[in-house]
């Protein structure tokens, strides 16, 4: 698969250093495009229509990050355009004001890195509450920066009105607007604006950043006609990448689409041999009975209620004469969700897995809650998971089983259930059916619930598994194993 984010980011990169573009002499020089900008700032200043600013410092030799064209120079940013803090004085709009129609009031929510979003849930003022402020109004192609919090974060405003909240600045361009506009929110995309943040952060707990200081970050600025080339060439480079994206994500969907179908295909039998030397699962399933027996004897598992027999039509698909349908629970000593009484949280003590811990297959234990120990040694043992047994997600983004491959101990929250498969069964070609789209479609005819939908541990216990001898069971799995790893 082609890293399309890292070859964007490298792309923005090369565009600013001038190496994606030929430097024409009939484009001139970004020294006269710098000082036209220099003649419409005085302008403006003349007119009061802007405020005269004290001067931004020299660009020293030793923070040049590297060699520009010749035809091109650097700047500071606030040497090209107008850097504009919104109101925060008496005027500014307590948030419980604001309502979905008006003008916009912009946040850092509304900034995408293109266009600022303007949707259904975008906040408004009044117009009495527009008129009242003293700055940070917008004007149509303003280019609006993040400088609490989500530093950097940025768009451009399309509307002819609206404000912004105090978090951002404006960041208004003095002459060809659009066209330097384009180019510099190229620069905002590269990792050179980044790392000009990272001189400047003056934040601890909440990133934060001046404005006067935004006015000093360094930008290479080329000649105009070379940014409109620069532009156009990153527009058809990204074009041809959003096609690549396209088609990576079809192939990736193929991918998981072909993998279902193995799984699928594996556990009807049909990517194996059938046999003779490996008996039959209800040789097997005598056993699973038996060794059942032995625990309940032991006091090692409680006896359950006996499960309703399998009929007919809830049969799905056909298997193999030699193999034998059961329900989840016959396999397992324990099929159980997690505590129901939400318990006690404290800054330390035993991790606490809920679905956010599950992902990518595995148990993520670098930011769990935890319970109190005590908490721990008063569960059940159907509840205390141990190296070998399977999670099973089963609340909201249910039908996600884990493996658990550790010796850490740990509880787990209502919306997971814990399976403790026997002895006699193959743990990886249980969790094989788990993860197939079969199984997926019992939790979904089975899941109650609006908001969130839950599979009931009842129902769970109840679910359809086909089961193969133990001999074939082995052979399922590893021939999963080899045929999914090649589609990585």
């Amino acid at each position: 698969m082609i890293d399309t984010k890292a070859l964007r980011r490298r792309i923005l990169d090369l565009a600013i250093q001038g190496k994606l573009t030929e430097q024409l002499e009939s484009d001139g020089t970004a020294e006269k495009l710098y000082q036209k900008i220099q003649e419409e700032k005085q302008r403006l200043i003349k007119e009061g229509k802007i405020k005269k600013e004290k001067p931004l410092p020299p660009i020293l030799e030793n923070e040049i990050s590297y060699e520009i064209p010749d035809s091109w120079i650097w700047v500071r940013l606030g040497n090209i355009c107008s850097i504009i803090n919104g109101d925060r004085g008496k005027n500014y709009p307590a948030k419980s004001t604001l309502k979905h129609e008006g003008i916009p009031f912009i946040s850092a929510l509304n900034l995408n890195g293109r266009d600022v979003t303007i949707d259904e849930k975008l906040l408004c003022l009044s117009d009495v509450q527009y008129d009242r402020l003293g700055s940070g109004k917008l004007e149509k192609d303003d280019l609006v920066i993040c400088i609490r919090g989500s530093l950097g974060k940025h768009g451009r405003y399309q509307l002819k009105k609206g404000a912004i909240a105090s978090s951002l600045v404006i960041n208004r361009i003095y002459v060809e607007k659009e066209k330097l506009g384009n180019y510099e929110m190229i620069w905002l995309d590269s990792s050179l604006f980044p790392n000009e943040i990272l001189k400047y952060n003056s934040g601890t707990a909440q990133p934060n950043l001046a404005a006067e200081n935004l006015s000093k970050f360094l930008m290479p600025l080329p000649p105009l006609a070379e940014q409109k080339r620069i532009v156009a060439c990153v527009e058809e480079i990204f074009r041809i990448l959003d096609t690549i994206d396209e088609a990576q994500e079809k192939y990736s969907a193929d991918m998981e689409s072909l993998k279902a179908k193995l799984i699928t295909a594996g556990i009807q039998g049909k990517l194996t041999q059938q046999l003779e030397s490996d008996g039959t699962a209800e040789e097997l399933y005598q056993q699973i009975q038996d060794e059942k027996q032995r625990l309940i004897k032991e006091g090692k598992i409680k006896k359950e209620k006996p499960l309703p027999p399998i009929k007919a039509e809830e049969i799905p698909f056909k298997i193999p004469s030699s193999w034998k349908w059961v329900r989840l629970s016959e396999l397992c000593k324990s099929v159980m969700d997690g505590d129901h009484q939400p318990p006690p949280q404290t800054a330390e003590g035993m991790p606490f897995i809920v679905i956010s811990n599950l992902s990518d297959g595995a148990i993520d234990f670098s930011n769990t809650r935890h319970v109190p120990k005590e908490y721990f040694d008063n569960l059940s043992i159907e509840r205390i998971a141990e190296q070998g047994d399977i999670l099973f997600t089963v609340t909201g983004s249910f039908g996600i089983p884990i493996k658990i491959d550790t010796d850490q101990q740990f509880c787990f929250q209502r919306h997971i259930a814990l399976l403790k498969p026997i002895n006699c069964i193959e743990n990886d070609y249980l969790f094989r059916v788990l993860k197939s789209d079969f199984i997926f479609k019992q939790c979904d005819d089975v899941a109650l619930g609006v908001a969130q939908r839950t599979v009931g541990i009842k129902s769970l216990r109840n679910f359809l598994i086909p089961l193969p001898p133990l001999a074939e069971q082995k052979r399922i799995a590893d021939k999963l194993d080899e045929l999914l790893s090649v589609l990585k």
